[in-house]
């Protein structure tokens, strides 16, 4: 049954790179897309109510970033799920994996949602949020919160309908949003004059629309055919799907945790400096943000790679496996050399786009994103790692690899090093943490590697 699967789907026997060219590719854009919601969004509120603005949106963002958290544990997880049940020939145990996701997306989707509205104002001031900056980031978020169950669904069904054979649907799903968030982010803020408020609405009006196509591909799936039974959730296979999402997931909400922290930590160090709180507050959400674009292309490739890995694993074709996972390193690789040197020689221009400032806001806007991002040329590989993981079935390891650099390196240096450096020390902790993750990850993959050609051995 394997063998006739594998021929019968080209992830079995299509030539790697242009397998990965093409779900790479329209992965790539999506991500892209997903993160220009925000960045948009920024450069926009920074044009149009300065830098207090864009502290709100910083202030905002990990809300966000769970809500992305929550998408990812779903989509990321059903999706390894129905590569590795398409890969071994189990069809309706995929047709399975699907409907309990959906589900999962639109009961944790209201939740949030419920959730942000009741505690919005404890959560922002938990964020970092200053006297100053909460009735933006108040503003900005109250509506914001009403798109995230769109936006669990949109990114949820374009990772099933990728790993289905429909990147390119995936990838329009997300850019018919942005394309309508852009359009509109000008008009409400600058034309109507709305501020923040503008901009949170255009975020939610253009996530509407990608919604309803993102919800279209479930009469469309090209291996499957769902039927209603599939949608009842099952705790079993919600747990596995759970289980297989977690490392992004996890990523995510690291992501999250480190963003309180150092808010937290820059409002408080930057007190003490000439700086004062703000400035280190709107810096930070622009450097983080920039960093998000490089990080989006890395993700698109990793996500790309996924059912690729997930389907010849489950075929056990490991020659595959290990083929696809060094392409998706050695293009990341390339992507990062190109995102380090920009932070390094072009910073103040970057900052540039995102509104004015004085000139002290942008000597230190420079200094933190060259000292913040100086080792950014690794960061793909321990993403890609975790993802990896999650793709071959073993979401433990990638739970731990996602942990590493986020939680258990990085916060503790974020939490000591400014006690000896002041708030340059928050600077350093970042590439501290990258190296350390970067050498856990190099040692957790050589073992894995080896492992897989005992399998292959075996197997012959």
């Amino acid at each position: 049954m394997n063998s006739e699967v594998q021929q019968k789907n080209p992830l079995g026997y299509e030539k790697l790179p242009k397998l990965l060219k093409g779900y790479a590719i329209p992965s790539i854009i999506a991500m892209l897309v997903s993160s220009l919601y925000n960045i948009v969004d920024q450069i926009f509120i920074g044009q149009g109510v300065g830098y207090l603005g864009n502290a709100a949106t910083n202030v905002a963002y990990p809300l966000t970033t769970i809500c992305l958290a929550i998408a990812l544990l779903i989509g990321i997880g059903s999706a390894s799920r129905f590569s590795l049940e398409l890969g071994a020939g189990r069809k309706e145990n995929a047709e399975i994996a699907v409907g309990n996701a959906v589900s999962m997306m639109i009961i944790l989707g209201i939740l949030y949602v419920i959730i942000i509205e009741l505690f919005l104002r404890p959560l922002l001031i938990a964020f970092g949020s200053t006297d100053e900056v909460f009735p933006y980031a108040e503003s900005y978020t109250r509506i914001t919160a009403v798109g995230m169950p769109l936006l669990i669904v949109t990114n949820g069904m374009s990772n099933l309908a990728r790993a289905d054979g429909s990147p390119k649907y995936s990838m329009t799903c997300m850019l018919v949003g942005a394309i309508i968030n852009t359009i509109l982010d000008p008009i409400f803020i600058f034309i109507f004059d709305m501020g923040v408020a503008g901009a949170a609405l255009a975020t939610v009006i253009g996530q509407f629309f990608s919604f309803l196509m993102a919800a279209n591909y479930l009469r469309h799936f090209k291996h499957i055919t769902l039927k209603r039974h599939h949608f009842t959730p099952k705790i079993k296979e919600c747990l596995n799907i759970a289980s297989l999402g977690m490392s992004n997931s996890l990523n995510q909400v690291a992501i999250t945790f480190v963003q309180i922290v150092l808010n937290n930590s820059l409002t408080y160090y930057g007190a003490m400096s000439v700086y004062g709180s703000e400035i280190p507050l709107a810096s930070c959400g622009i450097v983080m943000k920039t960093n998000a674009i490089l990080l989006a292309i890395i993700i698109g490739i990793s996500q790309g790679s996924q059912p690729i890995i997930g389907f010849n694993y489950g075929a056990k074709q490991y020659d595959r496996v290990r083929g696809i996972y060094k392409l998706a390193i050695s293009c990341n690789l390339v992507i990062s050399l190109i995102g380090f040197l920009l932070f390094q020689f072009c910073p103040r221009q970057i900052i540039s786009i995102f509104g004015t400032g004085d000139e002290l806001y942008f000597t230190f806007a420079t200094k933190f994103m060259r000292i913040f991002l100086f080792m950014v040329i690794v960061n793909g590989v321990q993403l890609i790692s975790s993802n990896f993981f999650a793709a071959i079935g073993k979401p433990l390891k990638g739970v731990f690899l996602s942990l590493t650099r986020q939680v258990i390196f990085l916060v503790p240096l974020l939490l000591i090093l400014p006690i000896f450096f002041g708030i340059d020390g928050i600077m350093f902790a970042a590439p501290v943490a990258d190296t350390i993750a970067f050498l856990t990850t190099m040692i957790l993959i050589r073992l894995e590697m080896k492992k897989m050609r005992q399998l292959e051995a075996v197997s012959h």
